[in-house]
């Protein structure tokens, strides 16, 4: 099963408060407007990234595919925050607050027939609302989309290996009640 890792959102500190009016000048394409959102945005291009900064030295880290990539972003951010001026931590924790990944199961699935059979502790499924059936797997504490077409997206893993384990327990519970 070939699984890929679609987003990675990781937190951090600079580990300073920081003057945010005075990164925006400073930081090429960065966005700040406090009467809207009390942080500051950093897109990156390369690799496409969006970093928020706030004033509290907090950051926030999305868009990045790896875990890897998303600590090395955040210390990219923070060396171009000190050259302009600002004494900013060298060695921050970088913490991973959600994975999201998808994979294809390959297979169509019949969602009616999952929600009747694993039951609504654990499975949403309206129709209606949302084409996708919820599906939460308690360990790891994870949360699947499941679609008709096979299709699966997982997120709210904070290892890679979350979302391994969470697709080989979603693919056991699904064979064991007979329904792929």
């Amino acid at each position: 099963m070939d699984i890929n890792v679609e987003n990675v959102v990781a937190s951090a500190s600079a580990g300073t408060v920081l003057d945010l009016q005075k990164i925006v000048l400073e930081l090429e394409g960065a966005e700040y407007s406090p009467e809207r959102f009390p942080g500051l945005i950093y897109r990156m291009k390369e690799p496409k990234t969006a970093i928020l900064l706030f004033s509290s030295g907090k950051m926030v880290c999305t868009g990045t595919k790896s875990v890897e990539m998303a600590n090395k972003v955040v210390r990219m951010v923070l060396k171009k925050i000190a050259k302009t001026g600002v004494k900013v931590t060298s060695d921050p924790d970088v913490k991973i607050q959600n994975i999201v990944a998808t994979t294809d199961l390959k297979r169509e699935l019949n969602l009616n027939s999952i929600a009747i059979t694993l039951g609504l502790e654990r499975v949403e499924y309206e129709p209606e609302q949302f084409p996708g059936l919820v599906y939460r797997v308690q360990k790891p504490k994870v949360v699947a989309l499941l679609f008709g077409s096979g299709k699966v997206v997982c997120t709210g893993a904070r290892e890679t290996s979350d979302i391994d384990k969470a697709m080989a327990e979603i693919v056991r519970e699904l064979t064991e009640a007979g329904l792929i």
